[in-house]
């Protein structure tokens, strides 16, 4: 009896311990805006692949994901920056792309299709000439993360602008942007903008997700 009790001692001491050690995942609620195909200008004229991939990427944004680190799966109730893209890529069999925002880049960078800024104060920047809807967009020093060959640390798909008030959206995941001076957290549309001057944070570049335009040669992509 006594080696029973001191066994089940034991067990009880071990399970509490572990329900102590374990920790918990505090995970904000979802707050996320969305929009319809025709709020963006000139969305008829995208290319069909970029149509396809932002019906899908605005069918993401109404199931009420919120952010979630280190997911890229809807099922997980919420996903995080890079997941976001890498999910809804991969759901238009772009295969090739990698799961971080940093590798994402190279990718691009890679494949010769990554279009880097620097120190750019406005989207009226002659280096966004070449920016179209369906690009990717890419950010340094959003947050603190261990080193890595590229300083990037977010990713967004540029949506285009809108008709209301030509303002440039973009979608994907985050715990703090805004949308329509509304903080979001989740899977979302947001309002496409520079950091500020002074901020940590800087925008990196853009460039056409490779892949997606299999059939259509650069003369053929349509201005934003």
């Amino acid at each position: 009896m006594g080696v029973k009790l001191a066994s089940n001692l034991l067990v009880s001491f071990c399970v509490v311990a572990a329900c102590v050690a374990a920790p918990v995942e505090v995970r904000k609620p979802a707050a996320v805006s969305s929009l319809e195909v025709k709020e963006l200008a000139g969305f008829e004229k995208y290319p069909e692949p970029v149509q396809k991939m932002i019906e899908r990427a605005l069918a993401l944004t109404k199931r009420k994901l919120t952010y979630r680190f280190a997911s890229a799966d809807p099922g997980n109730g919420g996903m995080d920056c890079s997941g976001t893209i890498y999910y809804l890529l991969r759901s238009c069999d772009i295969d090739a792309v990698p799961r971080q925002s940093d590798q994402i880049c190279q990718w691009l960078i890679d494949e010769k299709t990554f279009r880097r800024t620097a120190d750019v104060s406005s989207l009226d920047a002659s280096v966004f000439d070449d920016l179209k809807p369906g690009d990717l967009l890419f950010w340094s020093g959003t947050y603190g993360h261990t080193e890595r060959k590229l300083p990037v640390s977010h990713v967004m798909l540029y949506l285009g602008k809108r008709v209301s008030d030509g303002k440039p959206v973009a979608f994907g995941a985050s715990d703090g942007r805004s949308y329509e001076g509304q903080r979001r957290c989740g899977v979302s549309v947001f309002d496409f903008k520079l950091p500020k001057a002074g901020d940590k944070a800087a925008f990196y570049g853009y460039g056409p997700i490779p892949g997606l335009l299999k059939a259509s040669a650069p003369k053929d992509r349509k201005k934003k």
